[in-house]
Order: structure tokens, then sequence, then C-alpha cells
């Protein structure tokens, strides 16, 4: 290879290609990714460029060519989460082209719309133009004054006037699932938030609800203006009491994040006295309190997307015109539930049926149930739903989304009593890792089913690698006894290995009419080898014996904790109580969960001041075995009551149902 030597400042195109001894023609086409060069020479002209530190200057390159390699994304308002995650989405995509993103915010004002995007277009080879709310003959003008473009979240009018890709989401059929949802729940006043008056996916939600109130008599559908933020929401809290509905869809998230502080300002229970949907599921979303139900929306795929779409455009590789059409999903949390119970009763119990309850063979051992309120198992897109009549009493999700760090597995949530109170909670703020009723372990064989940190001795708890996964891959629902669902669950350790087969058998009933059972019944099985079951109590850590089925509740104004051995969460911990009760105190309601144990009593892991949760702990001070091809039986049998019990009568109750 030529040497060379450079009198300047720094190193020239000519100078590599002098040293690699081809053309700058050629160098050029190399260091702009050209695959028409051989391979050969590619090779060489990078190695010179490297021998004499060669960095091309984004400058010259962007003059030779033509190009900035930078495209801009004009949003309505990048303060919105939604918004944001598109943007992450491009940057990540154009990122490995070599492009960066400018970005402009038009602050929701479409008179300036136009202008914005024309100024940004001109510093820029190409545009994404987000949610745009200008009128659609304005936005057919300004379409191919700053192409090549990419729409999300809208169309042209007619798209035979330009030739440009539109990514929509189909927020029709989103609208309309949600207030399906709301309909199976019981509830037929809703009221509708509505977002920007020029917001094309308004437009859309308004058509999907519309789809539901023509084929629904008796749905009342009220809509009021609102907007597209957290202030929006906060200040529609007046109008949306005054319009007296049983539920609210907002038109977001952030919409719905205003209702919900106005709502617990105002003493309204959700979702007990009113349930509340947003639109979008963004990250905060799960992580609220309540959680919220939302439609999920692929944001960061939505722009990952326009991208893709964009960069065909600027290198003319595939014809443009067509539109990408992205499907949502519903995703039901802690904010909705069944209607209020006294528009509830009305409904469900006929006038002329008897109030006592008459015995339902089908429900299982010793159990009563009222006629009229027949439960049943019912699959709801991934999940399955247990079902009285019109209500919705808990729902069985597989967890696929749950965090590894959280050990994924199927879990009961929300569980609500017969008046709507959900009695269960999931990702709370506490212990992100606890997920309302499950089977949750925190050591089997040195892997932890129960999520978080792990208790190393003279370490303290620690957040190892360890989790493990459960997977369901034989739920179903009983053909004829309606009442019971069967699972069978994989454990997985955290290298993907199976660890251990579960039997998992829930069965539900109607006790009397106020509160209903839950019996949860998992049979492990050590069909691969012996199972050591360990806790943080049985390495080292005293009094932390969790580890089985464990129930988490939500947290209350007050709770007070009831068993055998007396009152206080003193007396239930660590006890052999057969039975353990939460009385907990609610804005507008009182309830007890009453946790009972079936055959041999273990002791009870529970807390209540830090947070409400228990379960009988299979390891509670020394490591249980099961041996190769054995099994271990175990779960609890829950009975949620619409009151408060005080001791003598949760006694009783516990006897009834064991």
């Amino acid at each position: 290879m030529a040497s060379v030597s450079t009198r300047r400042g720094g190193v020239t195109i000519a100078d590599v290609a002098t040293a690699a001894g081809v053309s700058r023609a050629t160098v050029s086409r190399v260091m702009n990714g050209r695959a028409t060069v051989d391979p050969e020479i590619s090779a060489r002209v990078r190695q010179a460029a490297a021998d004499l530190s060669y960095r091309p200057s984004n400058v010259a390159r962007s003059l030779s060519l033509g190009r900035t390699n930078t495209v801009a994304l004009v949003v309505p308002d990048l303060g919105n989460p939604v918004f944001q995650q598109i943007l992450r989405g491009v940057t990540s995509a154009a990122a490995p082209a070599g492009y960066r993103v400018l970005v402009a915010d038009t602050a929701e004002d479409p008179t300036e719309e136009a202008a914005i995007a024309l100024e940004a277009r001109l510093r820029c080879d190409a545009l994404v133009l987000v949610s745009p709310r200008m009128p659609p003959a304005e936005l057919a003008r300004l379409v191919p004054d700053v192409a090549p473009v990419v729409l999300v979240n809208r169309e042209l009018a007619h798209p035979g006037e330009a030739a440009v890709p539109s990514l929509v989401v189909d927020y029709a059929d989103a609208a309309a699932q949600v207030l399906e949802h709301l309909l199976s729940l019981g509830h037929r006043r809703v009221a509708y938030l509505a977002g920007p008056p020029g917001s094309a996916s308004d437009a859309l939600r308004r058509t999907g609800l519309r789809r539901v109130l023509d084929r629904t008599p008796e749905l009342e559908l009220v809509e009021l203006p609102a907007g597209p933020d957290i202030a929006a929401g906060h200040a529609a809290v007046d109008e949306v009491l005054t319009a007296r509905p049983t539920a609210v869809v907002a038109f977001n998230d952030l919409v719905a994040f205003g209702l919900l502080a106005g709502l617990n300002e105002a003493g309204v229970a959700v979702p007990k006295d009113m349930s509340v949907v947003g639109f979008d599921d963004i990250d905060l979303a799960r992580f609220a309190t309540p959680s919220l139900t939302t439609v999920a929306v692929p944001q960061a795929e939505l722009g990952r997307h326009a991208w893709k779409e964009l960069s065909a455009l600027i290198d003319d590789s595939v014809p443009a015109s067509r539109t990408t059409r992205f499907e949502p999903r519903l995703e039901v949390r802690a904010t909705t539930g069944p209607v209020p119970r006294q528009v509830a009763r009305a409904r469900v119990v006929p006038p002329a049926e008897p109030a006592d309850a008459v015995v339902a063979e089908s429900a299982g051992a010793g159990s009563t149930q009222p006629a009229s309120r027949e439960v049943r198992w019912t699959p709801d897109g991934e999940a399955v739903v247990l079902r009285a009549g019109d209500l919705r009493l808990a729902r069985y999700q597989q967890g696929d989304r749950i965090p590894a760090v959280h050990a994924p597995r199927s879990y009961l949530h929300p569980v609500h009593t017969l008046a709507g109170v959900p009695l269960t909670d999931a990702g709370p703020v506490d212990h992100r890792h606890h997920y309302g009723a499950s089977m949750a372990v925190a050591d089997v064989n040195g892997t932890s089913y129960w999520g978080g940190r792990t208790f190393v001795a003279d370490v303290g708890p620690t957040l190892l690698p360890n989790h493990g996964r459960q997977v369901s891959h034989a739920l179903a629902v009983d053909p004829v006894e309606q009442h019971l669902l069967h699972d069978g669950v994989r454990w997985h350790d955290e290298q993907g290995v199976p660890q251990l087969e579960e039997d998992r058998r829930l069965d539900a009933w109607i006790l009397d009419d106020e509160s209903w059972v839950l019996d949860w019944r998992s049979t492990l099985r050590a069909e691969r080898g012996a199972l050591v079951i360990g806790s943080p109590a049985t390495n080292g850590r005293p009094g932390a014996g969790y580890g089985g089925f464990f129930w988490r509740l939500r947290t209350a104004a007050s709770t007070s904790v009831l068993s055998a051995h007396g009152r206080g969460e003193e007396s239930a911990h660590g006890s052999t109580s057969p039975w353990v009760a939460f009385v907990q105190e609610h804005p507008s309601h009182t309830t007890t969960l009453l946790l009972v144990q079936q055959g041999e009593t273990v002791p009870w892991f529970l807390r209540a001041s830090e947070y409400p949760g228990a379960g009988p702990a299979l390891a509670w001070d020394a490591p249980r075995t099961i041996p190769a091809g054995g099994t271990l039986e175990t779960g609890a049998r829950a009975v949620l009551v619409d009151r408060g019990l005080d001791l003598d009568e949760a006694a009783a109750l516990a006897e009834r149902v064991r």
C-alpha cells in the first residue's frame, strides 16, 4: 500500500483513494455503504481509512448526496407519553441507517401545524406527521409540499390525492371492545370524555362507540367535551358527576388519570362507584393505583414502522400510497368492575325469585347457590373470567407480560365481591412482584417463583438472576361443570428447564346474597426429580416463611385481622389457625376476606400493617422436600363477604365452608 504524507490539517477522501490505490468515487461508494463495490476493494479502502484515521465529513456527504441524513417528527404534544414512544421507535429504527431525528411540537394548535411542518421539512430529508389535527383539505394540500412524508394516526380523506403511506390504529374496534366490556359488567349508562376537536382518532373512537350504541337499545351514551391531557380529565369531574354514569371512557390515559384524581377528591370510589377506562396503555397505566383498564396501542412499533415506510420513500425502493392498520387490545385491570350493586341486583335477581339459597349439586361438595346466580368460567380474550349472571367476579390471567424479574405466572386479578369491591391487587407500589392470588414460591431448588429479591444468608435481600416462569399449557373450563376451571402449569427454572408440574383446579359458588366462595387447589408433582422448597426463613430470615398460594389484597382505609387465635396480625402470623380473615374499611363499604385451609394446617404467612396479604406457608421454618415422583397438595378456600365480620361470625363461616 502506498504511503501518504499530508501537509494539511486533516485527511481527505483523496488521501484515502491514493493510499488504497482506487478512485475517489470508489472511496465515496464504500463510505456510503453501497453494495456495488467488490468486497476485497471495499476492505482495502476501509483499512486505508482506518490507518489514516479518516472520518467522512457529514457536511460534505450531505452536499454531495443532497441529503442531511435527518428526518423530522411533528407531534401535537411531546409531553404525551404516546408521542414519546413513537419518537423512540423512529429514533431506534433510523439510527442503524445513520439517520437522526428532529422533533417539532405543535402544542395542539392546528392553525400552526402546516407552517411548522414546512419549516421542519426544510431542515431534513423527510417527515413523519403524527396525529395531525388540521382539517382534511389542508392536510391534502400540505402532503405534496412536504413529501416524502408518512402519516401516523391519520389518513387522507381521498387517498388518490397524493402518494403517502398511512399508519392507522383501529380505534373504532377498540372503542367497541371497551363498551362491550362495560356492558358485560352490567353498565348501561356510560360517559365518553372526548378528545381534541380535530383529532381523527377521537372521531374513530366515537364511531366504535356508536356501533355498539346502535345495536344496544338499553345503552345510554353521554358525550362530554374534555381534551388530551390530565388537566382536561380533572376539569371534567363536575360534568361527569352531574351526568351520573356508572362508567366513563376517557379519550386517553392522561385524561383518565386526571379524572381518577378528581373522583378521588370527590370521594367517589373506583371501580365500586364508577368504572373508568383509558386509551393507549402508557407505562404509568399499569402502575397506577388502582391500575388502569385501558386499550394497548403498539406505540413504539408505530414509530419503527414509520421509519420503514419513510426509508423506502427516501430510497425510492418501493411504491407508496398504502395504509397499514394496527390492532389494539383491551387490557382489563383494576379500574373497571361490576355496575354498583343496587343497579346490578335490580337486573340480576328477578323480583319473583326466592331469596333463600337452594342446593346446587354442580357447585361442589357442601356448596349452596341461588338458582338465579349460577357461576361459570368463560373465555375472554387471553384470560378466563368467572361470571355470575352479568357480574364479573374474577379474572384468571396468563401472566405472559409479567417482567422476568417478577417471576411470570398465571394469577387471579381482579377478584371482586358481589357488590363489585376488588379484593386483589397486582403490581402495587410497595411490592411490584405481587400479583393478585397466585402460586408464588420463593425457593424451589434455588429458583425463585416469587419475584423480586432473594434473601441470601449474611448478605440480605439480593436481586439474583434466578427467576423462574410458570407456563400454563392445559387451561380448560370443565365442559359439564362450568364453575370448574382446570389448568396444567409447568414450572421452568431460570434456564428455561422444566422443573415441576402443577395440576390446578379453581372452583367457585355463591354462598348467599352477600358472599361467594373461590376454592384454589394445586397439586405439585416432582416428575423430574426431588424438589426442595425453601423460603427466606429457611435461609436465615426469621418470620419470613412465605411461599405457596398467596393472596394479595388492596390497601384500604383500615385493615384488621382475625383468626382462631384472636385478633391482630401478631396472633395470626405463623399460627396454625385453620383460618384467617381480613376485615377492611373502604370509603363507602366494609368487606371481609376469609381464607380457610383444607386438610393439613400449616403456618400462615400474613401481613397487614406493611401491606395486606396472606397464604399457607409451604416452608415456614424448615425446608420441605417432595421426593422424586411424589406430590404435594396445597391451596386455600377464600370467602368474599360484603360486610365486616366479627370474630365469632368469621369462625362460624370458616367452619361452614370447610
